[in-house]
């Protein structure tokens, strides 16, 4: 038996795992590691899968490619050949906007994946970027952006010292946290209750983390911007903004005094469904509790206001003097801090061909991505790269995104499953397990709660060339180098240029991701190496968040602006909210399950244990009106299509919402992954609408979508 410590990759929590194998190399038991520095011993059940994941007998291990429509394996040398002999004339013959790249979510908790996807990003060169964060979390890019300077300038909740929690679209106790990297959030939030404070919670749902808290508010959903304007104006009307020490470091305060000035509590009390009464209270708690912080998540950023709900909650954090200090809403100091020169946020640098809609963060919304395939013309799309994604369950109205594939000219998927996306592929490329590669969490350090970083290096050997080399051979294919590129020469030219920008020496006793996070540390503002962390398995503690404005804040004035232009420009159209009527049919949002993790968890069968859970939430009352039986099916139908779920009436649900799960489907043919379609749920984004977004950050709209519900 041997043990191995391993920072688990499979949400935003980083727990610290240990992984114990047998002499076969086979993974007996996963528990939490109680000497981590961070999660000291928390575990969830996504942690305690991570054997079924690297013993899935579906996980990929061998190139696939298509032959007379059938998959065949093919060694890595034929991949690459296909792929050079197909991918370079449509950028030679239709320009390098006719290849498009979609970056799924796993991709970010895979450092491989994380810094060498951009090096190919950059060697395509083309407009035709998108993500899953443009069905996730744009938004709150976009207004830290526009405040701070820095769209990764995201400050997070101080949940250890904060006396006061308003939590807004979020279910941590499920999600494990959201741009809020912090294990065993159920006992940090204990921790709030002992010292003495309170936890609120806004959902149009009673929630796991509802449940948990002080107090409830089932919002309607969509409205949120309007809860947290009537807030600001509460501040203002009451005498209760006092920036503190960061007054002298903002602009637009009397802005934002004037915008709010409509937003009162009883104005938008028939919007949001939450008595004015109880507006004004939340206020003034927020305002005179010690230290106190708002935090809101994918139920804020992905509505038709998204990015004003993202921004008020930060505004919120300011007037009430929480921004930037203990207990507040702070900015981390991650070990690896981004290299090279800060330039002002700017977004709109260029706009898609069809819907043209802006660019934001280098990317566009992959709302359009349909449009830009399926619409002939000059700078059409005709190939696609996936990158451990998956947009035929993630992304919305994904019923016409998976016709428009079929139309593409050439496909290629990164991704360890032939899935419900990669099936459509030409050449799927698998990489190693999680247990087969380091590990670091680049992005997710700087979004932590405390300051900390871990090292988890390779478990077990791979067969598999590491995902890093991957994608350098196909930046080599794009660049023109061929099939045969110099990978080692690649690499050298990636850590050099990652040295030159961090002042340092490039150094040649380490490749790949070691080498680059090494720089990125010594570069960093904690004095430590990579040996550092090599020598500390269960990482290492930098301590607790510190104030960090102004030297965070690279705006052109290098001032916090309160009331940034871009944002501005959208608040007439939330103010046009305040004389509708409040609406009297159903609307549509989603939700997730503790074993789930959007679409990519569904082929383990510890997670998906317990039968069916992919039902629509309807509350009693509803069902009542609509005949609507427990465990009947029901069709749920929208602008975008129409679906059949069983149903789930329960009263955890607001009156006029229904709730299905997203990230579930499986049942489309041409796929292998038998748990998964043994276990298929239903495709929420069947009845997503594509043409409902966000305006300012084109993130789409799966919360609060008009659907009607009735008997299937």
């Amino acid at each position: 038996m041997t043990t191995a410590h391993v920072t688990c990759p499979l949400c935003e929590a980083t727990c610290g795992l240990e992984v114990t194998l047998d002499e076969n190399q086979q993974v007996t038991r996963v528990k939490g590691d109680e000497e981590d520095v961070f999660s000291r011993g928390y575990i969830c059940p996504k942690g305690a899968s991570l054997g079924a994941l690297h013993h899935d007998p579906d996980r990929l291990t061998t190139p696939l490619l298509k032959r007379d429509g059938e998959f065949v394996e093919v060694s890595w040398q034929e991949a690459y050949d296909e792929i050079a002999r197909r991918l370079p004339p449509i950028i030679e013959q239709h320009g390098r906007d006719a290849v498009a790249v979609y970056a799924g979510n796993p991709g970010v908790h895979n450092i491989a994946l994380t810094l060498y996807g951009r090096v190919l990003y950059k060697a395509l060169g083309t407009k035709n970027f998108y993500s899953a964060t443009s069905v996730d979390q744009l938004p709150k890019h976009y207004s830290a952006g526009t405040m701070f300077g820095d769209p990764l300038a995201i400050p997070v909740p101080d949940l250890d010292r904060t006396r006061h929690l308003l939590i807004l679209g979020a279910n941590p106790l499920v999600s494990n946290g959201s741009l809020m990297t912090a294990p065993d959030i159920r006992g940090r939030l204990r921790g709030i209750r002992d010292r003495g404070g309170k936890i609120v919670v806004v959902d149009p749902r009673r929630t796991r983390t509802a449940q948990a808290a002080d107090e409830h508010h089932a919002i309607r959903p969509g409205t949120d911007a309007l809860l947290l304007f009537a807030l600001v104006n509460v501040l203002f009307a009451e005498d209760r903004v006092r920036p503190g020490r960061i007054e002298a470091d903002l602009n637009g305060l009397d802005d934002v005094r004037a915008l709010a000035q409509p937003f009162t509590p009883e104005a938008v009390a028939p919007r949001t469904g939450i008595d004015a009464t109880d507006i004004r209270r939340m206020a003034l708690e927020l305002a005179d509790a010690e230290n106190a912080v708002v935090y809101g998540r994918i139920g804020t950023t992905t509505q038709a206001f998204g990015t004003l709900a993202s921004w008020l909650v930060d505004v919120l954090n300011v007037l009430t003097g929480h921004l930037d200090e203990p207990g507040g809403a702070m900015f981390p100091l991650a070990a690896c801090q981004p290299t090279g020169n800060r330039r002002p946020f700017a977004v709109g640098r260029w706009r898609s061909r069809v819907r043209g809609y802006p660019e934001v963060v280098g990317e566009l919304p992959v709302a359009t991505l349909a449009d830009e395939i399926e619409t002939p013309g000059e700078g059409q799309v005709r190939a696609l790269i996936t990158v451990s994604g998956n947009p035929c369950l993630s992304t919305p109205n994904s019923g016409r995104l998976a016709a428009a594939l079929s139309g593409l000219d050439f496909m290629i998927s990164v991704d360890v499953y032939l899935n419900e996306t990669s099936r459509q592929a030409d050449v799927i490329l698998p990489g190693p397990s999680p247990l087969e590669r380091p590990h670091f969490d680049l992005a997710f350090y700087q979004l932590s709660v405390r300051n900390v970083a871990n090292w988890t290096p390779a478990t077990l050997p791979s067969s598999l060339p590491q995902e890093w080399e991957t994608m350098l051979r196909l930046t080599g294919i794009v660049a023109g180098q061929g099939p045969e590129a110099d990978v080692a020469a690649l690499d050298d030219f990636v850590a050099a240029d990652v040295a030159r920008r961090a002042g340092l020496e490039v150094s040649h006793d380490r490749t790949g991701p070691a080498r680059l996070v090494d720089l990125m540390l010594r570069a960093g503002p904690y004095d430590v190496t990579l040996a550092d962390l090599e020598a500390a398995p269960h990482g290492l503690d930098f301590g607790p968040l510190k104030p960090r404005i102004p030297e965070v804040l690279c705006t052109a004035s290098g001032r916090i602006e309160l009331a940034p232009a871009g944002v501005v420009a959208d608040v007439p159209r939330l103010r046009e909210e305040l004389a509708k009527s409040p609406e009297e049919g159903l609307v549509l949002i989603g939700r997730r399950h503790l074993s789930s993790n959007n679409s990519w968890m569904h082929n383990l069968t510890p997670l998906v244990r317990g039968g069916n859970r992919c039902t629509v939430l309807v509350h009693p009352e509803d069902a009542a009106r609509l005949g609507l039986a427990d465990g009947a099916l029901a069709s749920v139908t929208s602008r975008a299509g129409k679906l059949e779920i069983p149903v789930e009436v329960t009263d955890e649900i607001r009156p006029g919402v229904v709730s299905i799960p997203h990230g579930w489907g499986h049942d489309v043919d041409g796929a292998r992954t038998r748990v998964a379609r043994a276990n298929p749920g239903v495709n929420s984004n069947l009845v997503a609408d594509e043409t409902l977004l966000d305006v300012p950050s084109g993130t789409s709209v799966l919360n609060g979508i008009p659907v009607e519900v009735a008997p299937a």
